[in-house]
């Protein structure tokens, strides 16, 4: 099943949810938001089709990373003493070299970085799991843990603590029932899709 199908049957539960919770206008929109965003989290692994859509382009970043390594060069090559300078040379060089190593799938493991410092940065325990979510997401195969009874367990620590953070009853269900809907969708007994997910892992690789 495509990624549009996956956010619109997770729209469709964020709605269910907020209709239960007889949510005003405001806090439905957010709801069926967050139900559409949670039924495509599944796809964040390594091979998944979300990954490229949420990462800016490797080359980006390599550009700008060689480019403040020269910079750092330079500087360190014209200011300060002996050791500071060559410290700085050797940094610089070090960012150009690991820098010019970095391939598009590394930028989802940058992204899981970059959310896990934000979520310590701003206090939000929900961020900071998200974070790590994403970096184990960065190195496992697709469909395999994050469509597994394991993700859906983590998925909902997370969503429970946005929910505490936001202090919005439905929160919660409308994000665990986002993505327990991929899931679903993402079953092999369903007649359109020709892979299953292991949901067992680690216990049973069997797809189901």
């Amino acid at each position: 099943m495509n990624g549009t199908a996956h956010v619109a049957i997770g729209a469709a539960t964020g709605f269910i949810v907020a209709n239960t919770f007889q949510a005003p206008p405001s806090t439905t929109l957010l709801l069926v938001g967050l139900g559409g965003v949670s039924g495509l989290i599944p796809d964040l692994d390594i091979d998944g089709s979300l990954r490229g859509k949420i990462t800016i382009s490797h080359e980006a970043i390599r550009t700008v990373a060689q480019l403040i390594g020269a910079l750092m060069i330079a500087y360190s090559f014209y200011e300060g003493g002996v050791r500071e300078k060559w410290f700085g040379i050797g940094i610089g060089l070090a960012l150009m070299v690991v820098s010019s190593m970095i391939k598009q799938k590394h930028m989802l493991t940058i992204t899981g970085v970059g959310v896990l410092v934000g979520g310590v940065s701003l206090q939000e325990l929900w961020l900071l799991l998200l974070g790590i979510y994403i970096l184990i997401a960065s190195f496992v195969s697709h469909r395999s843990y994050t469509h597994s009874l394991l993700g859906v367990i983590f998925f909902g620590i997370i969503a429970s603590k946005l929910e505490a953070s936001l202090g919005i009853d439905g929160v919660f269900y409308s994000c665990l029932a986002g993505y327990i809907s991929h899931l679903i969708a993402d079953l092999k007994i369903l007649p359109f899709n020709k892979r299953g997910i292991k949901l067992f892992l680690p216990v049973s690789k069997k797809e189901i």
